[in-house]
C-alpha cells in the first residue's frame, strides 16, 4: 500500500518524523519522489507487499523537494529522494543530502559506471536524434555534433538549454571533448535552430513529424511511448520519423538516469536500503522496462517491451553518471554564453 504525503502540511511531515520511534514496531520508508509515472504505483505496492514496510511518500518537483529536504534539516522524515537525471541527483549530493550507500546487493547488481558512492541509478534513457524522413538523410544526424553543421540550418526543433537532460547531454560532451569543442557545437546549434526551444522531448518529436522543423534529440522512453499508442495520431508521428543512435563511431549514445540516494538524516535507514535492493532486483528492474520504457541498469533483465525491442541495441557512453552530473553547471554557462536558452 501507498499512502501519498502530497497534501500534508510541513507540521504533519514533522510530526511524522518526531513519532516515529514510537512506530517503530510498524516498519515505515518515507519518499520524496520527483519521478512522476503512475505505472510506478506497482513498484510500491509489490515493496510493501514482500518485506511488509509501508511506504509514505510525498511526490514533488525536483527543485521543490531539494529546497525542502534543505529546509527541514535534521528533522526531516524523509528516507530517501527519487529524482531523474543524474545532475539533479548530483546536485542533492552536492548539497550534503545524501549518506554513503552500503550495500553488497547494490555493489553486485548495479555497473559501476550507473552509481556513485552515495547514490545509484536504477534505470536508464538514451538520448536519440529523431528526424524527419522525407525532409532529412539519416546520414546527415549519426552524431550529436552533427546537429550543428550548417546544412541543418533552420531545421533543429529542442527543447530548453537548461532542462537538466540537455544539461547532461553537454556533461558528457565536455567529458569527452572538452568546453571549447562543446561551447562551438552549442553555437552551432543554436544557429540551425528552426524556433526558439519550447515544450518537452513528445513536443519535439511532434514538431518533426509535422514538418515544423528536420531534427531533434528526445530521451528514448518518450518516443517509445509514442510507439506503443494506439491512437492513430501518435502512430502517425511514428511513421514519419527516422531514428539514429548518435556517436556510435566514437563515444556512443549518451545515456541518462533515474536513481535515488539515501537521505542523511533518513529516520528509518534499514528500509531505505532495502527499498534501493528491491529496485535492483529482476521484478523491480523489468517492470521499468514494461511499465516506462526505460531499459533496466541490470543488463541481464530480459526485455518484453516491445517498443523498446523494436528499436533495438546500440553502443552506449560508458562515462560515469557521476562525472557527467559534475559538468552540468559549465554546460549551463555555455549554453548561456551560446544563447541556448
Amino acid at each position: 500500500m501507498v499512502s501519498r504525503l502530497t497534501r500534508l502540511s510541513s507540521l504533519t511531515l514533522l510530526a511524522l518524523a518526531a513519532t516515529a520511534p514510537a512506530q517503530a514496531a510498524d516498519p515505515e520508508l518515507n519518499i520524496y519522489s520527483a519521478r512522476h509515472y503512475q505505472t510506478d504505483e506497482a513498484l510500491y505496492a509489490n515493496f510493501t507487499k514482500l518485506t511488509g514496510i509501508k511506504v509514505n511518500r510525498l511526490d514533488g518537483k525536483e527543485d521543490e523537494l531539494l529546497e525542502r529536504l534543505k529546509n527541514e534539516g535534521a528533522k526531516s522524515p524523509a528516507d530517501i529522494l527519487i529524482t531523474v537525471d543524474a545532475a539533479r541527483l548530483e546536485v542533492a549530493d552536492q548539497a550534503g543530502l545524501f549518506a554513503p550507500i552500503d550495500s553488497k546487493v547494490l555493489a553486485q547488481r548495479i555497473p559501476a559506471k550507473l552509481r556513485t558512492p552515495n547514490w545509484i541509478a536504477f534505470s536508464t534513457r538514451a538520448r536519440l536524434i529523431a528526424y524527419d524522413k522525407s525532409a532529412v538523410k539519416a546520414e546527415w544526424v549519426q552524431s550529436y555534433g552533427d546537429l550543428a553543421h550548417p546544412r541543418l540550418k533552420g531545421q533543429v526543433c529542442v527543447r530548453s538549454g537548461s532542462h537538466p537532460y540537455n544539461l547532461s547531454l553537454g556533461g558528457a560532451f565536455i567529458a569527452h571533448q572538452g568546453e571549447p569543442q562543446a561551447e562551438a557545437w552549442a553555437r552551432g546549434l543554436v544557429q540551425n535552430f528552426a524556433r526558439a526551444p519550447k515544450g518537452g522531448d513528445t513536443d519535439q518529436l511532434k514538431a518533426v513529424a509535422a514538418g515544423e522543423c528536420g531534427v531533434t534529440i528526445s530521451n528514448s522512453y518518450y518516443l517509445a511511448r509514442l510507439m506503443r499508442s494506439t491512437k492513430p495520431e501518435d502512430q502517425k508521428v511514428v511513421a514519419a520519423l527516422g531514428v539514429v543512435w548518435p556517436n556510435q563511431q566514437t563515444w556512443g549514445t549518451h545515456i541518462n538516469v533515474s536513481g535515488a540516494g539515501i537521505i542523511k538524516t533518513a529516520p528509518n535507514k534499514a528500509a531505505a536500503v532495502k527499498f534501493l535492493e528491491y529496485l535492483s532486483s529482476d521484478q523491480a528492474q523489468a517492470y521499468f522496462a514494461d511499465g516506462n520504457n526505460e531499459w533496466p541498469a541490470v543488463a541481464s533483465v530480459k526485455l518484453e517491451n516491445p517498443a523498446l525491442k523494436q528499436l533495438g541495441t546500440f553502443k552506449s557512453d560508458t562515462i560515469n553518471v557521476g562525472e557527467l552530473a559534475r559538468n552540468a553547471a559549465k554546460a549551463q554557462k555555455l549554453y548561456d554564453r551560446a544563447g541556448w536558452r
